[in-house]
């Protein structure tokens, strides 16, 4: 360029090729984060992060109360803890009220009402989407959830509809078999 010395140059040359970059970058960017699966994916990913909210609150705000009515329990579930390390300040006697405090005190405790408490809502959350796919393929002819079985010869899972194994390509109907031989009487 006229006027401009070779390091200026250089540095437009160095601008234009960042410039150049960062703009097919965000193209890329554009390009994948538009697309119809991604999209899915996201909304899905909201969906499923309010469903696990509601699924949570439902066992640890109404299931898990009506437990904790049991006699033997008589307290709530996130509270049901065993000291097995008492902390400095453990009070003889009367030990810790609740969890929090075992935990401030320094105690090395096992809390197995929250262990329970989260395997009910496990439970609780995979029945619930259970029961929302087999409500979907109901309500619509797409099947959401597809029985499988263990193909004989790869032991990899395949849908009970196919004719062929996905991963070792053996039939299934057994046709590739080395026909059974009958051993002739002995005379």
């Amino acid at each position: 360029m006229r006027g401009l010395d070779d390091s200026t140059v250089a540095l437009l040359r160095v601008g234009q090729s960042a410039q150049e970059q960062v703009r097919n970058a965000w193209e890329g960017f554009v390009n994948f984060a538009a697309r119809d699966n991604v999209l899915e994916v996201a909304l899905g990913l909201i969906i499923a992060n309010a469903f696990t909210k509601l699924v949570t609150s439902f066992v640890s705000d109404v299931v898990l109360p009506i437990i904790s009515l049991l006699p033997f329990l008589n307290r709530n579930m996130d509270q049901k803890f065993a000291v097995l390390s008492k902390g400095p300040h453990f009070v003889k006697g009367t030990g810790y009220n609740t969890l929090e405090q075992a935990r401030n005190d320094g105690a090395l405790v096992l809390a197995y009402g929250l262990f329970i408490q989260n395997v009910i809502g496990f439970f609780g959350i995979s029945l619930t989407l259970y029961a929302v796919g087999h409500l979907y393929t109901w309500i619509s002819s797409n099947k959401i959830i597809k029985p499988t079985v263990q193909c004989e010869y790869c032991k990899q899972f395949i849908s009970v509809e196919a004719t062929r194994c996905l991963h070792c390509s053996t039939w299934q109907d057994g046709r590739e078999d080395p026909p059974k031989s009958n051993p002739a009487p002995r005379e």
